[in-house]
């Protein structure tokens, strides 16, 4: 039979190795970037009533499996259909204020938000034609030297979908259904609402007197 040193000796040990283990889950392990499926995707065009250049847009959450988190110094969505891959490098986050993606720590509360993925000025016009794509969504972590790939799934969009999205003002949106464990496409349009009296009045200063005839008529 153990005598009692023997037991005080086990009994400290163990509680050592329980206090080591827990440091190491809080402080050292740095855990996985995770994303969740996203709710909702939009294929379409920027701006806030769907006009402009086309984006991505996606809502979803981040989180990291450890208590010590990850910084994301940026992000970006990779489109691709057939033998052609488009990136999407311009990170624009936000919920009702949009501000340019510039760093986040996600730790193991997650962060939800709406992501915007948009192309450089300089990129030719690039259409959302008939096919199927893989959409891929990145990060780029604080020290890494390659980015991390969060998701991946494949889209959709159908030839009456392609025409639709041809029309100024469509977009198409991939709502989850999780009943039905897949993407349910959609086309929805947003014309512009029109513009405020006052901002018609001072563009009407600025323009030569035969347009003023044209404000006013935007005006009624």
């Amino acid at each position: 039979m153990p005598d009692a040193s023997t037991i005080a000796i086990a009994i400290s040990a163990t509680a050592l190795a329980v206090s080591l283990v827990t440091m190491w889950i809080t402080l050292f392990r740095r855990g996985t970037l995770k994303m969740t499926q996203p709710t909702t995707v939009m294929f379409g065009p920027d701006g806030r009533h769907h006009e402009g250049e086309p984006k991505i847009f996606l809502r979803a959450l981040l989180y990291s499996t450890a208590k010590r988190g990850h910084v994301i110094e940026n992000m970006f969505a990779r489109l691709s259909r057939g033998e052609q891959r488009q990136s999407f490098p311009i990170w624009v986050l936000g919920d009702e204020r949009l501000t340019r993606g510039s760093g986040i720590f996600v730790g193991e509360q997650g962060v939800v938000g709406d992501h915007h993925f948009l192309l450089p000025p300089d990129t030719e016009k690039y259409l959302f034609k008939a096919g199927e794509y893989r959409l891929d969504v990145f990060a780029r972590l604080v020290g890494k030297n390659e980015a991390k790939a969060l998701w991946s799934n494949s889209l959709t969009i159908t030839d009456n979908d392609a025409a639709k999205l041809a029309q100024p003002n469509n977009a198409i949106y991939f709502d989850w259904g999780p009943d039905s464990n897949r993407y349910i496409p959609n086309i929805r349009s947003k014309p512009p609402k029109p513009m405020p009296n006052a901002m018609l009045e001072l563009i009407g200063k600025l323009l030569p007197d035969e347009a003023h005839i044209a404000v006013e008529s935007d005006k009624k």
